[in-house]
């Protein structure tokens, strides 16, 4: 009989890719989103895996919903990617940010102790937990400082994950995630910003790109990359926490630098212009991962460049203008 997986959160980037890995492992995928149509699933369509899923239209921050999918279903997998994920946003809506990123993960802990504690769980953390840190890089044991409510909200359920762990010894499983990019990025996000603005650039659509800092860096990697390691975290025979990134560190100015060109354009200076606007309140240390617990107990080794990245990514937004 298949394995039986739930994903929620199944129309972001992360959620789309992991349907689309788990399906070509012979799983069947049950995939949860909120307030679902055709414009929330546009990933899973891109990906040609829309049909293959079983949709659920289900709020997790709603425990009775989040109760009722696991009396039914009692997956053997459950890959929780639902989130407010983006760190404006939190700014802008902190208690909706604690009720998505914290309360629901609290739901989902419950639902599998009281009504299938055999499902293995992922929870999707973030390098925005560890905030500020002093050192150069961080691995597991780097503690939390988290300096937005994004991260804080993140680093509440990371604990909640390993609280169940040890109390009532649920399988759950920590990711710590660096930046993961794809060309299913949400248009709200730096990369798929550039992207989208350097393609419409060359094509005469559009003028110039407002950004915040160029200086600031970030450890990027591939989604589809990242994803591998995470089903990687359920087939271990031990639930365990695990920094995922690439250990490298890249400009945002450098991003641009590789998107115009991919597109040929190489005095990229004179469309950019930085709007403080869109500074950060409180911007974050440099963060870059160590995965090298994740490189010797799981054996990832992530396979996509930096550059391969964006040009994968600027690739996409070509195919998307001929449309």
């Amino acid at each position: 009989m298949a394995k039986k997986a739930l994903i929620t959160g199944v129309c972001g980037q992360d959620g789309a890719y992991m349907s689309k890995l788990l399906l070509a492992k012979g799983y069947q995928v049950f995939g949860v989103a909120r307030s679902l149509n055709s414009d929330k699933t546009w990933r899973l369509k891109e990906l040609g895996v829309v049909d293959k899923i079983e949709l659920i239209d289900g709020d997790i921050t709603d425990a009775s919903t989040v109760f009722e999918i696991f009396r039914e279903i009692k997956p053997d997998e459950c890959y929780n990617f639902a989130a407010i994920s983006f760190v404006s946003s939190s700014w802008k809506s902190p208690v909706a940010t604690i009720d998505i990123d914290t309360k629901a993960v609290l739901n989902l802990l419950e639902a599998i102790r009281q009504n299938s504690p055999g499902t293995k769980l992922y929870q999707a953390g973030s390098a925005e937990m560890f905030g500020r840190p002093n050192n150069d890089q961080q691995n597991e044991n780097t503690p939390f400082a988290p300096c937005n409510p994004y991260g804080s909200a993140k680093a509440a359920a990371f604990n909640l994950v390993n609280i169940y762990r040890r109390a009532y010894g649920i399988f759950g499983c920590n990711a710590i995630c660096y930046n993961h990019e794809s060309p299913l990025r949400g248009i709200e996000y730096v990369t798929r910003k550039i992207t989208d603005a350097v393609v419409k650039i060359k094509s005469g659509m559009q003028n110039e790109l407002r950004l915040g800092n160029i200086n600031s860096r970030r450890d990027w990697g591939s989604a589809e990359d990242y994803v591998q390691a995470m089903w990687s975290m359920l087939q271990n025979e031990v639930p365990d926490d695990y920094v995922l990134a690439m250990g490298t560190t890249h400009s945002i100015k450098e991003f641009l630098e590789a998107a115009f060109s991919a597109v040929g354009i190489t005095e990229w200076q004179k469309y950019v212009i930085e709007d403080k606007k869109f500074y950060r309140p409180v911007e974050p240390n440099l963060l870059c991962g160590d995965a090298s617990k994740a490189n010797k107990i799981l054996g990832w080794k992530p396979v996509v460049s930096f550059e391969e990245l964006v040009k994968t990514m600027i690739d996409a937004e070509l195919q998307r203008l001929s449309k």
